[in-house]
């Protein structure tokens, strides 16, 4: 018997087919469609059906599937209660899908909870039953591992959003409505607001950087930009990343101070960055850590699955 895990995004549906002990057989993606949440549903089920042919499956070889879905969702009722990028809104997400593919069992949960179940089956935090998972992209996602299962709170919507949890109270604005948020400042949308930010007031000074360089080389401000500026030795640059460093330190140890996990790994387009941004980082937090002094303290390193982590913790929701 075989697991499928969809990956759903806004810009790509990614679908997989997994064995018992999470290896990805087999993948396909689509174009996520941007007509209507009907048609979304259409496309994964279609892709799903075109994944199962390639590899001559039918239903009967499927034990379950699994999506991993952003926003916030009811997985008992199998519902998508909003989510803003695909415009989900109380969407029977499952009773859909199987209007096209009459899988019986399907599982749902948020995408940035099932990458943090992914890490803790197959990658960074395998064998551990606690851990934290926290993604540096766009926004900054998040997932909870206790008892080796998903934490989700009383209703459903703990964990993926350890992002709005405020280091700067009274700072820069968040999508989320407050101010000061890890996201407004760790997320790769929140360095690029910083290097821009920076080279503005050098502008304004009418002092040169390699900052203005790279810009020009790249054809815009990217979060990939002020790392390789500091690498080079640009002192403007090496502030930034610095101050982007200490917040990220500052939010992972709030979250090591909560949980306590065992591992808690950094996915995410910054985590590439890998030591030139783990190594500072575990500096900072191995000082500040409330449980600084214990021989056994949290693994900080970097997530391992990249962009499977979404099909296989989906495919792992059924275990």
């Amino acid at each position: 018997m075989y697991t499928i895990g969809i990956d759903l995004g806004g810009t790509n549906i990614a679908v997989g087919l997994c064995d018992a002990d999470f290896n990805i057989i087999d993948k396909l993606s689509t174009k996520t469609p941007k007509d209507s949440d009907v048609e979304v549903v259409k496309a994964m089920a279609e892709t799903t059906k075109a994944l199962m042919d390639k590899n001559s499956l039918t239903v009967t070889d499927i034990e379950y599937l699994g999506m991993a879905v952003p926003g916030s969702i009811d997985p008992e009722l199998g519902i998508v209660e909003y989510s803003n990028n695909i415009r989900f809104e109380n969407f029977p997400i499952v009773k859909e899908f199987q209007k096209h593919l009459p899988i019986e069992k399907i599982y749902i949960e948020n995408d940035a909870n099932a990458a943090a179940l992914a890490e803790a089956l197959s990658g960074a935090a395998k064998g551990t039953d606690s851990s934290v998972m926290l993604t540096l992209g766009t926004g900054v996602g998040g997932g909870v591992i206790l008892g080796g299962k998903i934490f989700k709170g009383g209703i459903n919507a703990a964990g993926a959003e350890l992002g709005h949890t405020v280091i700067r109270a009274g700072g820069r604005p968040c999508t989320c409505g407050r101010r000061g948020c890890l996201e407004a400042y760790v997320s790769a949308t929140g360095l690029i607001t910083s290097t821009k930010e920076k080279m503005y007031e050098l502008k304004i000074k009418g002092i040169p950087s390699l900052l203005f360089d790279l810009e020009e080389k790249y054809g815009k401000v990217n979060a990939k930009l002020p790392f390789d500026a500091a690498k080079a030795g640009d002192f403007y640059a090496q502030s930034i990343v610095n101050d982007y460093i200490s917040d990220l330190a500052e939010g992972i140890t709030n979250m090591i101070n909560i949980f306590q996990p065992a591992v808690l790994s950094i996915g995410g387009g910054v985590s590439a960055e890998r030591e030139y941004l783990i190594e500072p980082v575990c500096r900072i937090i191995d000082r500040d850590q409330y449980t600084r002094l214990r021989k056994n303290k949290t693994h900080v390193t970097a997530a391992l699955l990249g962009n499977d982590a979404g099909i296989i913790g989906a495919a792992g929701l059924g275990k």
